[in-house]
């Protein structure tokens, strides 16, 4: 049977932790397989944010919602040719503090510019902005590719945020095969219940 992909994780603790009507957020947009499963899951009552630095990213994530656009499921959309790290002060002010999930999924478009990859800097800010968003019981996923030129520095990063954040405030975990030191895995963060 085999464990599930980190993305298919990811996915898999996202619904958990999402129902219809939610405010959720894609912090890298790239070719919308995220936004789809987000915008599956809030349905026509919620509301998605997804956020790329790239048009071609935001064209390619417009056309995977086309097929709930045509069934009356899409959720309120917001694209947003920005940096993630620019979150906060893109969402809503009266959604901050509500949001049910943030996803992340870093380095490049597949197919597109490799040059053009997410960066520690902007990574961490933008972690920092979705921490402060989440609902309480809400979650991050971020998914990583130290396999990339960046990537391994831009994951180290990710998890040191990680590990230094209190327990009080919220839960981490590391989804990944040890054995395979430069394959894509998972970093989740769970913000405890008040």
């Amino acid at each position: 049977m085999g464990f599930l992909s980190v993305l298919s994780m990811a996915h898999k603790w996202i619904a958990e932790r999402t129902s219809p009507g939610d405010i959720v957020i894609d912090a890298t947009a790239g070719g919308g397989v995220d936004t789809l499963t987000l915008a599956s899951l809030v349905g026509s009552g919620g509301t998605v944010y997804a956020f790329d630095i790239q048009q071609e990213a935001l064209e390619r994530t417009q056309e995977r919602l086309a097929s709930l656009a045509a069934e009356g499921r899409l959720p309120r959309l917001r694209l947003l040719l920005q940096s993630h790290a620019e979150m906060a002060a893109a969402v809503d002010d009266d959604a901050h503090g509500k949001v049910a999930a943030v996803m992340f999924n870093l380095g490049y478009l597949p197919g597109g510019d490799e040059s053009v990859i997410t960066q520690p800097e902007t990574t961490i800010a933008a972690l920092d902005a979705a921490l402060s968003l989440l609902r309480p019981g809400g979650i991050v996923t971020c998914v990583l590719y130290p396999g990339h030129p960046g990537g391994e520095l831009e994951a180290a990063a990710v998890e040191a945020w990680a590990s230094q954040l209190p327990g009080t405030l919220a839960a981490a975990v590391v989804y990944r095969q040890p054995q395979r030191t430069t394959a894509p895995y998972l970093v989740a963060i769970e913000k405890r219940q008040r």
